[in-house]
């Protein structure tokens, strides 16, 4: 399994059970788009299982930056360093 996840009020929370790399980051940005689009959160927190993340990881999150902000959801990031939230310019959870 490479994430999970749980729907609060407005809340979709999303863990990275593993760094990604490049035969599941795919996977793993389409698993979260679908969750997105299927519960229209106001805001979406990803849990990340390491700090500093692969570049897959962070491939998957750019995706992940770049939908949210065209529909207007915040994205927040929980468990990365301060140089990941600046290369995805995203808040902390």
């Amino acid at each position: 399994m490479l994430i999970s996840h749980t729907v609060g009020t407005d809340v979709l929370q999303v863990t990275l059970h593993s760094d990604l790399d490049v035969t599941n980051r795919a996977a793993a940005a389409l698993q979260i788009q679908a969750l997105v689009q299927a519960h229209r959160p106001a805001r979406v927190v990803i849990e990340l299982p390491v700090a500093d993340p692969t570049p897959a990881t962070l491939s998957a999150l750019a995706r992940t930056h770049r939908m949210c902000a065209s529909l207007g959801i915040h994205l927040s990031l929980g468990g990365a360093s301060p140089r990941t939230h600046r290369l995805l310019d995203v808040n902390s959870a």
